[in-house]
């Protein structure tokens, strides 16, 4: 089993914007992550609002997310040719043999490719592969952080629905 970075941001206080970025995502990344610990597959799949969305779905989702802003953003591929759904929609979609194991692992592996695609890039560095055209990866840094923040707060209160029944 591959880890997330032990880095938290309050490690990161006097360090450069782009080691702060990266703390705040990779904590994020990993709440979300976390969100599954504990919980059978049926509650993971449970869906408790109108939409797709299921706790399971949404770390799913975050890993399309991964795959969009930091491998077709990055190295202009398509989503076809990263065998990811052309829609965000479509990627909360589960399949019979997603588990809460499969997905976790998935979602790690995206993020880590996620941290090895943008190693050598700086804050200015423009990513070329996005359909709003060419963005600096501080922007894609500060979208990333901004939509999981989001799916965290899905998540907590998704999951303190399916524990409190």
């Amino acid at each position: 089993m591959t880890a997330f970075p032990p880095t938290f941001a309050d490690d990161v206080v006097g360090q450069s914007a782009q080691t702060q970025f990266e703390a705040f995502i990779d904590e994020h990344r990993r709440a979300l992550n976390g969100y599954l610990d504990g919980l059978t597959e049926e509650q993971a799949r449970r869906s408790l609002v109108p939409s797709r969305t299921t706790l399971l779905g949404l770390v799913k989702h975050a890993a399309f997310v991964e795959k969009v802003w930091f491998d077709e953003a990055v190295t202009c591929r398509s989503r076809s040719e990263i065998g990811i759904p052309a829609t965000p929609d479509e990627s909360f979609i589960l399949d019979d043999d997603d588990t809460i194991a499969s997905i976790q692992r998935a979602h790690r592996e995206a993020c880590e490719a996620s941290r090895r695609a943008t190693a050598s890039l700086g804050l200015d560095d423009l990513l070329r592969g996005n359909r709003r055209g060419p963005l600096p990866l501080r922007w894609v840094y500060l979208h990333v952080l901004r939509e999981l923040a989001q799916h965290c707060g899905h998540a907590e209160i998704l999951r303190e629905q399916l524990l409190a029944k």
